[in-house]
């Protein structure tokens, strides 16, 4: 797999596709009466996968500080932007992005503490 500077490029691509999707899946559920189960699977997958290949060891406590921020204040922020559909579904969506991915880059923390 091509390597840019310690970066796996799949990784550096979902995380800009998965973010992407997320804001185009979140304005278009409006219309859609929510996101579409399809929808949420791409989203999980793509979060997966940033989770995975694209945090490297020095990025692990930034990334979970703000992933566990924006999870926190997209689920609170929800019930506020209700009113406003579209706010609500891009805010869902970027959440079933980052919630995979927060995990993930978690469990993967907790595993090498434990190696040590």
């Amino acid at each position: 797999m091509a390597k840019r500077r310690g970066r796996s490029l799949l990784g550096s691509w979902s995380f800009l596709i998965g973010v992407i999707l997320a804001l185009i899946f979140g304005l278009l559920s409006q219309y859609w009466n929510g996101l579409l189960p399809g929808v949420t699977y791409v989203l999980v997958v793509l979060g997966i996968i940033i989770g995975l290949l694209n945090i490297v060891d020095e990025e692990v406590t930034p990334f979970l500080m703000s992933g566990a921020i924006l999870v926190i204040v997209s689920s609170l922020g929800q019930s506020i932007v209700l009113a406003v559909p579209v706010f609500y579904w891009t805010l869902q969506s970027l959440t079933t992005l980052f919630v995979p991915a927060t995990i993930i880059v978690a469990l993967k923390h907790v595993f090498t503490l434990a190696r040590h």
